[in-house]
């Protein structure tokens, strides 16, 4: 299967180049794996660049997950994140993830400086 990469997803949910949103659908009709690392790069560009909020994000990711032609790395692992996300935004969906593929990994606890990531359940706050 082939994969896509941050911009793909950005155009995806952005909407905001004609051109590169008709080429990622065209290339998205085939099918296409989004890894883990491309989904963080792509909740981070939503948040930094184009400044969406964290309920606009969660809904993006479960855009991603739902979509027809998207294969979600470990996607179980990405749900759980999402979930987590949704219960406390003021964590970064990356965060999330991290914490939830430490998580399926049995690598608990996941050490962090980060005062609210610290506070989730499996997160040690050093």
């Amino acid at each position: 299967m082939r994969a896509v990469d941050t911009n793909v997803l950005v155009r995806i949910i952005t909407r905001d180049d004609t051109r590169q949103l008709v080429a990622a659908e065209d290339f998205l009709k085939k099918g296409a794996w989004v890894s883990h690392l491309a989904l963080a790069e792509a909740t981070w560009v939503l948040a930094s660049v184009y400044e969406r909020k964290a309920s606009e994000i969660a809904t993006a990711v479960e855009m991603f997950l739902n979509h027809e032609n998207l294969t979600i790395q470990d996607s179980e692992t990405v749900s759980a994140a999402l979930e987590k996300f949704r219960c406390q935004p003021t964590i970064g969906f990356s965060d999330c993830l991290l914490l939830e593929i430490a998580r399926k990994a049995g690598h608990l606890p996941l050490g962090t400086f980060d005062r609210d990531l610290g506070k989730l359940d499996g997160a040690e706050k050093l």
